[in-house]
């Protein structure tokens, strides 16, 4: 059973009273900073104070995480503003070693053998001369050495060429692969946004479980998630079977949402 701490608050305070080295792996997903109507919280700030509030809350993070520690950091961008996410992440680097980034493709288009085309997934068109439909995210994954071991084949798919199996030493004669650092996760179906999902910008809850597959769910005995919003991080530790979860929620509707659905 997974022990549940969630607080109502500012995770820049809150965190203060978590000890040093205490978090084994950190999953959330902060405000982009691109103008999404939050209920707390004002996503349209000045951008060097937006990037200097992130450095904040990373310094503290970086103060709690373990030496193997993890931070799986989710950030996307609008097509009329792509350089935020990798501004933020070259802020931190006297904080963190970028180890691994993933591409989180919400949506895709792909033609079949037969020339058929399939598309999966969700999206938000825009209409616009000059930018494409923004189709993905990224999730950087951080750590304080570059040096933390990850659990490769936690997420590990078979060998379309099934020769490879033979082929590399590393398979130990298993037909399963590294994905590797695109994931197509899709968001779930929904009929109404009031009761079925209530948050302007959340991720989906099997992005939450793969990061911590990825790090290697026998090595998280606390996770943390700074912005926990209605909670899909607590509960994809709780399916994951992660021992401790600790969440921060300065809106206090998403909080109650996030143990409605606990």
């Amino acid at each position: 059973m997974t022990s549940f701490e969630l607080r109502h608050g500012d995770c820049l305070e809150g965190m203060t009273t978590l000890s040093d080295t205490s978090v084994d792996l950190v999953v959330t997903s902060p405000p982009y900073n691109l103008g999404i109507a939050y209920s707390r919280y004002s996503d349209r700030e000045e951008r060097g104070d937006y990037i200097e509030w992130c450095h904040q809350w990373a310094t503290q993070l970086r103060r709690v995480l373990k030496p193997e520690g993890s931070l799986f950091l989710n950030l996307g961008a609008a097509p009329s503003n792509p350089l935020l996410p990798h501004e933020l992440v070259l802020r931190l680097r006297d904080l963190f070693v970028l180890q691994n980034t993933i591409h989180w493709v919400k949506a895709i288009s792909i033609e079949n053998e037969e020339g058929e085309v399939v598309s999966r997934g969700h999206f938000k068109p825009i209409s616009s001369p000059r930018y494409l439909n923004d189709c993905h995210e990224y999730v950087f994954h951080l750590t304080p050495s570059g040096k933390t071991p990850i659990d490769r084949l936690a997420l590990g798919v078979p060998y379309a060429d099934k020769s490879n199996i033979a082929r590399w030493s590393h398979t130990r004669g298993s037909d399963k692969r590294c994905r590797g650092n695109t994931w197509f996760v899709p968001y779930e179906t929904i009929q109404r946004r009031a009761k079925e999902r209530p948050h302007p910008a959340t991720f989906p809850l099997q992005l939450a479980e793969w990061c911590i597959k990825l790090h290697g769910t026998d090595r998280v005995e606390t996770m943390l998630d700074p912005f926990l919003g209605i909670g899909n991080s607590a509960l994809a530790a709780k399916r994951c079977g992660v021992k401790n979860f600790i969440g921060f929620e300065i809106d206090e509707a998403y909080l109650a949402e996030a143990r409605r659905r606990l």
